[in-house]
């Protein structure tokens, strides 16, 4: 197995062992505090996998959010509030069956990981559907951030020309 395949197993076996109702409230709380999402309108969020950290408390806030839906090879930005219909994608994710949206409206996108580092490189889940995305809005003005147990930042987290960093991360 390659590295970032035995990180993977390794994070997913950490994320087991964390309170992740506790760690993704606190998590919460530090994002509303962030200036990034205290600036934003538009926030691009992921509805979370078991043991993943689960920040849709933010839904509840006075912001325009919405989700991703893998479409091919891409990430579609698709509209969300509370109680919208969610339907299952062929990776056991729930995803919004609304209209995509130019994704260049969106301000601050709020990206799942299995490990960071505090570089802002992300171990995802070994698709790049998030790096992808992130490239095609290089030129824009989107801000991006990754929350983390403090368990999962991993300074010794290895990346490639085509891994996208985050801009902020947020761990406790």
């Amino acid at each position: 197995m390659d590295k970032k395949t035995d990180l993977r197993v390794k994070a997913k076996n950490i994320r087991r062992s964390i309170d992740i109702t506790d760690v993704s409230k606190k998590l919460v709380g530090l994002i509303r505090k962030h200036q990034s999402y205290f600036r934003a309108k538009n926030v691009l969020l992921y509805y979370p996998k078991v043991y993943e950290v689960d920040l849709r408390d933010l839904l509840k806030d006075n912001k325009n959010f919405y989700l991703p839906r893998v479409e091919g090879d891409i990430l579609a930005v698709c509209p969300y509030k509370l109680g919208d219909k969610l339907v299952v994608s062929r990776f056991n994710l729930l995803e919004p069956i609304s209209a995509p949206v130019d994704p260049r409206k969106i301000d601050l996108i709020i990206t799942p990981a299995l490990m960071v580092n505090k570089e802002g490189y992300r171990l995802g889940y070994g698709n790049g559907y998030y790096d992808r995305l992130l490239t095609s809005l290089e030129d824009s003005d989107v801000k991006t951030l990754c929350a983390m147990p403090v368990e999962l930042v991993n300074e010794n987290l290895p990346h490639n020309f085509y891994d996208v960093p985050v801009n902020y991360v947020v761990y406790i």
